[in-house]
């Protein structure tokens, strides 16, 4: 009998109702709902059903599938994964740093258990003498503990020893996730969108750079509400990437900016960008009039030829490195996407990166993240508000697009843009190029807009790209804001 219960108490049904594992089910419930999203309905299949079976997978209770302790305070630990012990001394650091106390817990537990069995209470002064006598109880919060165990270890330090044992058991999952954190999934993403993605309505109409790069606008309003709300400013720039519309960037800036918030940012991106065909039109018909949704444009798209298309790639990369270094890695390989398409000698590494390497990477991409989305880190408020903050910098990029495209047809009016085509200038491609056409159609008929929306749409690519190496830019000159 005593086996049995002993088999109980180890599995995730007992451990369902110790501490706060009950958040678990809720994330249970969360995932199930991404799965119904994904295959019913069909919102972002390749990116959210991995998401939520990972995330399914990685709340089951006792799976330890991810060890977040590897990545703690935002770094990569190298000396944990090759397979140094986990010392108080380092714990105390990252508490420092403002690592969650849920996350450092039960380190400093494994800690505390080897102290009590190691330090004899007749050796110790006072303080080690109650921590070997009554443990955490006497010792008191996980700061305090943390004090002992210094000592504790400087103690035995003096006489060539050392407390900890307790080592990472690195897994898959661990490996896997250095691809978010070293930024390689969003690059290698980006370079299969470049093979995707056709620049020649840009190139034939420049001024649609203007209308991407407007619509970028919400990503810094957004910014400075999440500052007044009490977010750091790493923390409110990973925010407010979520409203370019662009998962790669968002992924890539979190990961450098604000890792903990990985988790519902990606979420969020992934789900707004899903959602384009049910956000963007009432908000487009919120901020526009009959009559301007009823203008026409006229198509006048001038042949780009080869040369120009080759050296469109090379001339972003360079133009764009110079004014932000820090998104070279994510223009860079954007751009390398579009070269091997438009170059004509690499056709069939033009097709690897449209289809086997961007499903893949996407795959590996979602899985990973989901995996790091435990509910102790989740099932916070702070989730809730970063959700809702990002649909409100979603929806604040779209309407700049739209009133920009206002404010510059009162400058030009013998030559008005359509409004509506302002709101394709976010980087969703080429979802918001198709709602725009049916809001075209809906107001006339005899309205195509499709052309001039994928022009503001591909440059709203490359904007979102800059945007993100803006504010990497910014906080690596700035480190403490």
């Amino acid at each position: 009998m005593e086996a049995i219960a002993n088999f109980f108490v180890s599995t995730g049904f007992y451990q369902f109702f110790q501490g706060d594992n009950w958040k678990s089910a809720i994330m249970l419930v969360i995932a199930v709902v991404l799965l119904f999203l994904g295959i019913v309905k069909k919102f972002e299949p390749l990116l959210l059903v991995p998401i939520a079976f990972g995330m399914l997978v990685t709340n089951l209770p006792g799976a330890e599938m991810f060890h977040e302790i590897l990545f703690a305070g935002g770094h990569v630990h190298w000396d944990l994964f090759g397979g140094e012990p986990i010392t108080a001394q380092f714990l105390s650091e990252m508490l420092a740093n403002g690592v969650s106390a849920d996350m450092l817990q039960p380190y400093a537990d494994s800690l505390m258990t080897a102290a009590q069995s190691t330090f004899d209470p007749g050796v110790l002064d006072n303080l080690m003498a109650q921590l070997a006598a009554s443990g955490s109880e006497a010792v008191g919060t996980l700061s305090n503990q943390l004090d002992a165990l210094v000592t504790a270890e400087q103690y035995l330090a003096s006489y060539g020893m050392t407390l900890s044992n307790v080592t990472v058991s690195v897994g898959l999952i661990d490996v896997l996730y250095l691809g978010i954190k070293l930024g390689i999934y969003p690059c290698l993403i980006f370079m299969g969108v470049g093979a995707m993605t056709d620049f020649g309505p840009l190139i034939a109409n420049p001024k649609s750079l203007l209308l991407g790069a407007a619509a970028q606008l919400g990503i810094f309003l957004t910014y400075v509400g999440c500052r007044l709300m009490g977010f750091t400013g790493a923390e409110a720039s990973s925010v407010g990437i979520i409203g370019g519309a662009d998962g790669p960037t968002a992924i890539f800036v979190t990961a450098m900016l604000a890792p903990a918030l990985l988790g519902p940012i990606a979420v969020s991106a992934y789900s707004y960008m899903a959602l384009v065909p049910m956000v963007q039109p009432p908000v487009i018909r919120l901020c526009t009039t009959q009559a301007e949704r009823k203008i026409k444009m006229t198509y006048k798209g001038r042949p780009v030829s080869k040369t120009t298309k080759i050296l469109f790639p090379i001339a972003v990369t360079v133009i764009v490195g110079l004014v932000a270094p820090q998104a070279v890695a994510l223009i860079g390989f954007l751009m390398f996407g579009n070269l091997i398409r438009e170059c004509g000698v690499l056709t069939s590494l033009s097709q690897t990166a449209q289809n086997e390497l961007a499903n893949l990477i996407t795959l590996l991409l979602g899985i990973t993240i989901a995996f790091s989305m435990k509910a102790d880190q989740f099932v916070q408020k702070e989730t809730i508000m970063i959700m809702g903050l990002g649909l409100v910098a979603f929806v604040l990029d779209s309407m700049v697009g739209v009133l920009f495209v206002k404010v510059l047809n009162i400058f030009t009016p013998k030559n008005k843009i359509n409004p509506m085509v302002g709101a394709a200038g976010i980087s969703a491609f080429p979802m918001s190029s198709r709602v725009i056409e049916k809001l075209g159609q809906e107001a006339d008929s005899q309205n195509h807009l499709l052309m001039h929306a994928v022009a503001a749409n591909v440059s709203g690519q490359i904007a979102s790209v800059v945007a993100g190496g803006v504010v990497l830019q910014y906080f690596a000159n700035n480190p403490i804001l």
